[in-house]
């Protein structure tokens, strides 16, 4: 398939019929033709001269790439080209206005015909080869309004119909031109090449040829071409492009590191671990401008509505013509003029623009504060959701062992650190890098254990300067008598949810560590956020035991849990919420994949496990929820502004086919009808893409 960007696409309406004509060509069948995002897809062995021919025919053409900037002086060239007509049709309207009074009506006429001609030829074209197809649609419209005005004298009617008309295609064609603008200034945040260090020589290359492995040096204020590890240098790095985080990440020797965020201060050799296309960066424009070409059922609903809603106009314009005259003796004059402003009430343009404009910058700027939403329809869901389930590790948890509680039973407090130190040291399992890091806080000196056995499901044996010492769970003391004052604490940890490890000498039980995966900082604001924007459940699933489960709930505010769930229960738990509300489910991605894909919406957390990416639905690409409450606002917003667009075109139009009834709709009223909803629909759906700083993130 190749791929092309048009430009000059006047509406979306115009973008399906364009897209038709190319599927009629031979091997154009599989041609999509996006008005979202201005690309033409189609097979190589399409006749690229029949797709320019009926491009043309509507205004629109491809921009080439190699010619890139002359061609981008070309559309704005067209534009200028638009706007310059306008300003001089209008010109020549108001001198035919004004010579009205004074002066021989041939002279008028042919001033308004010139206005006329000038800024709506284009339509006119377009509607008579519409009109001999019989074909209708915008320009059709136009096209018989423009012809019935002229053909009962409605000079200076027909001229300012022309020019609004003319107008309205300009400002429409502006505003989604910013909403992709916007769009494609996120897309520019991909690093064009990078520095490869081959035998000590460095060598600029552009960044489709890097390969795995290669090592690359990245100076201050470069941007990191791909994924990778650092092998060299320390720096902090902004991630803002992949993550949307706009404070700076230290990075050292061995730390990995995301291709398109920038380095700070210092230099960097890194080794390149994925290529560009496969990289974080490349993935997520990738899904962004993806996401963009998926329809919405709104949107679809409204395509399928402006099929039928046309042809429904010319016969509610036929009726209105014909009835008065027939049946209650009006005039045929003046109803045919009601009729025709009745045809120009029936545009749909802005019906049509209702949904695409407010979906393009509603993904942009979630994108924008890295969350990936990979479609409209998901944009939609999420504006929808009541409900949303949590995975606990590594979601609202940080998904790593810390020990929360020691006691100490014998009069010397480093020596039970020593000891615990010495045996945990070589271990790495999770427990003992937990109780090392406690260790390392008092700074004791550690020793070298003579002998050391692992005992399977209980714990370790040691020697230490020839005594023996034990370390594990309770089964590991089996071989002393436990104090009434132990089990009691024993007891206690147990029910605060923590996992035990004990350290005992051949008499006694020397000390108790409780360990506990780490709550982390912003969960409980973000749940409090969540349940403002108006989630009203908020459900943990995880496979800890009853205890943990309940005490990291309580802590970070959720409405319901559920504990020692397996993954394929967690999946039934994610059923039957879903027979309830509209459900979003988030986990970390590997082990949630089952759940995220039952939910209505999957959302994956972290830094981008593949996996995640794939079976998501959304994306957050922080390693935390603190910008989940900011995006289901953003979705909401989206979803309220359509709903106003919609009841905004269907409103104004409404009111202008009310006036029909005293017959005192008039030409130029109606076009306003429709363009006033245009312009309203366009300028509030941009409203999206202002950032309101305060409700942006929560820490």
């Amino acid at each position: 398939m190749e791929e092309y960007r048009i430009k000059g696409l006047s509406c979306a309406h115009c973008a399906a019929e364009i897209e038709k004509k190319i599927r009629s060509l031979e091997h154009g069948e599989s041609a999509t033709l996006n008005y979202n995002t201005g690309k033409l897809k189609i097979d190589e062995k399409v006749d690229l001269k029949q797709v320019e021919k009926i491009l043309s025919e509507d205004g629109a053409f491809i921009e080439k790439t190699q010619a890139h900037h002359h061609e981008h002086e070309h559309s704005h060239h067209q534009g200028v080209n638009l706007k310059f007509l306008l300003i001089v049709s209008t010109a020549l309207y108001f001198i035919a206005f004004f010579l009205e009074k004074q002066t021989n009506s041939f002279l008028v006429i042919g001033l308004y015909l010139i206005a006329m001609v000038i800024s709506g030829y284009q339509t006119f074209l377009k509607g008579l080869k519409n009109l001999v197809k019989l074909k209708f649609n915008i320009d059709t419209l136009m096209t018989v309004a423009l012809i019935g005005a002229i053909s009962i004298g409605e000079w200076k009617e027909a001229t300012v119909v022309a020019i609004l008309f003319g107008l309205n295609e300009y400002l429409e064609g502006i505003g989604m031109e910013k909403a992709r603008k916007s769009m494609e200034k996120l897309l520019e945040v991909a690093p064009k090449q990078a520095t490869v260090l081959k035998d000590g020589i460095e060598k600029v290359v552009p960044i489709e040829s890097l390969q795995v492995g290669d090592i690359v040096l990245v100076k201050p204020g470069e941007k990191i071409p791909s994924d990778g590890v650092v092998m060299e240098g320390k720096s902090s790095v902004n991630e803002a492009a992949i993550t949307g985080e706009s404070l700076p990440v230290e990075k050292e020797s061995g730390e990995t590191v995301f291709g398109g965020s920038i380095n700070n201060e210092g230099i960097l050799k890194i080794e390149i671990t994925k290529s560009y296309e496969d990289s974080s960066l490349a993935k997520i424009l990738h899904l962004v401008e993806e996401a963009q070409e998926t329809k919405t059922p709104t949107e679809l609903f409204i395509n399928r509505f402006a099929k039928y809603y046309t042809p429904l106009i010319m016969i509610v314009a036929v009726l209105v013509m014909v009835i008065p005259p027939l049946f209650f003796g009006a005039e045929w004059n003046k109803w045919f003029y009601q009729g025709l402003a009745v045809l120009i009430v029936g545009c749909p343009c802005a019906l049509i623009l209702s949904s695409p404009i407010a979906i393009v910058s509603g993904i942009t700027r979630n994108a924008r504060n890295g969350i990936l939403v990979k479609g409209g329809v998901f944009l939609e869901q999420l504006g929808k959701i009541n409900t949303i389930a949590f995975d606990k590790t590594g979601t609202l948890t940080k998904g790593e062992p810390h020990v929360e509680k020691v006691t100490v039973y014998i009069d010397d407090q480093d020596e039970f650190y020593r000891i615990i130190g010495s045996i945990e040291k070589n271990s790495s399992h999770p427990l003992a890098k937990a109780i090392m890091k406690k260790v390392v806080e008092t700074e004791v000196a550690l020793h070298d254990p003579e002998e050391i056995e692992t005992v399977s499901g209980q714990g370790i044996i040691a020697l230490i300067q020839g005594k023996r010492y034990w370390v594990g769970n309770e089964k590991s003391i089996s071989h002393l008598q436990i104090t009434e004052k132990v089990k009691a604490d024993i007891e206690k940890m147990k029910e605060e949810g923590l996992t035990l490890v004990l350290l005992a000498d051949e008499r006694q039980v020397m000390g108790l560590v409780g360990i506990s995966d780490e709550i982390r900082e912003e969960s409980k604001s973000v749940i409090k956020a969540l349940h403002q924007v108006g989630i009203q459940h908020t459900v943990m699933l995880t496979g800890d035991h009853q205890k943990t489960a309940e005490k990291v709930a309580r802590k970070v505010g959720v409405t319901e849990y559920h504990a020692n769930l397996l993954p394929e229960d967690k999946v039934e738990k994610v059923k039957e919420l879903t027979l309830k509300g509209k459900v979003a489910m988030i986990g970390d991605g590997i082990n949630d994949a089952p759940a995220l894909a039952t939910a209505d919406l999957g959302i994956a957390m972290g830094k981008g496990t593949d996996s995640a990416i794939e079976t998501a639905d959304i994306v957050l690409m922080q390693d935390h929820l603190g910008k989940l409450p900011s995006a289901i606002r953003t979705a909401k917003k989206v979803n309220r502004i359509i709903k106003l667009n919609i009841s905004l075109a269907l409103g104004l139009k409404l009111l202008a086919l009310l006036l029909t009834i005293p017959g005192l709709l008039t030409l130029w009223i109606a076009i306003l009808s429709d363009m006033g909803a245009t312009i309203l629909v366009t300028l509030i759906s941009l409203t999206i893409l202002w950032e309101n700083k305060e409700h942006n993130v929560i820490n």
